[in-house]
């Protein structure tokens, strides 16, 4: 059976939870469209995180890869456009490091484009009652390394495989601890992972639809 890999992260800055893995890994096992969910926790070790994603993909031998990650005070589901060759970290990582102004990957292009039809995703979402949108930047900290790192890999070594990165709001028992905050419980995350799994699996030409920003 052919497999999706969804990638989420470990707890970090003092949180006890991280919405990421805890979607990620309600979902492993599950079957969606007829193919398998291989659910995988990443580090926040930025410069770990690149060789345990690379690891992971090439243990589930996926056809899609979807990687989580946490975006304290976002308000939906951010699918995200764009990874950028830069770690520019504002807090420390899980290892007490915080590299700035370095490469995610030696002499890689400035900047890769998500390999999902990220539309299209948006539209089903939205459909589904699930709040969503297209986000221009996942950030210059662990997350946007794993994302750079993950299309790295496609444009380098798995040019057929289909993959991108998703922020997630915090858990609400997590928003709790941060009044204002908005949050996304755990049930709706799990809906939002499995229509992007059956929309990436089914959608091959993207829609040509404004999800642009003007800032």
């Amino acid at each position: 059976m052919e497999s999706v890999l969804v990638t989420g992260i470990e707890p970090f800055d003092g949180e006890s939870l991280n919405p990421s893995w805890e979607a990620a890994r309600a979902v492993h096992g599950r079957t969606v469209n007829g193919v398998r969910v291989v659910a995988r926790q990443l580090p926040c070790v930025i410069a770990d995180v690149r060789r345990a994603l690379v690891d992971a993909i090439v243990e589930a031998r996926p056809v899609v890869v979807l990687c989580l990650g946490q975006a304290g005070g976002r308000s939906d589901v951010s699918i995200e456009r764009v990874a950028i060759n830069v770690v520019d970290a504002r807090i420390p990582d899980n290892a007490g490091k915080q590299p700035v102004d370095e490469p995610v990957v030696d002499g890689g292009p400035a900047a890769y484009f998500s390999t999902l039809p990220i539309k299209a995703i948006v539209k089903t979402l939205r459909e589904a009652g699930i709040p969503t949108s297209i986000s221009q930047t996942a950030g210059t900290y662990n997350c946007n390394a794993i994302f750079y790192a993950l299309l790295h890999f496609i444009a380098t070594e798995r040019p057929g495989l289909r993959g991108g990165f998703i922020h997630v709001p915090y858990l609400p028992q997590m928003a709790a601890h941060h009044p204002g905050a908005p949050s996304l419980d755990v049930h709706t995350l799990i809906d939002a992972i499995e229509i992007i799994i059956a929309t990436a699996l089914s959608v091959k030409q993207d829609v040509k639809v404004t999800g642009g920003a003007t800032h």
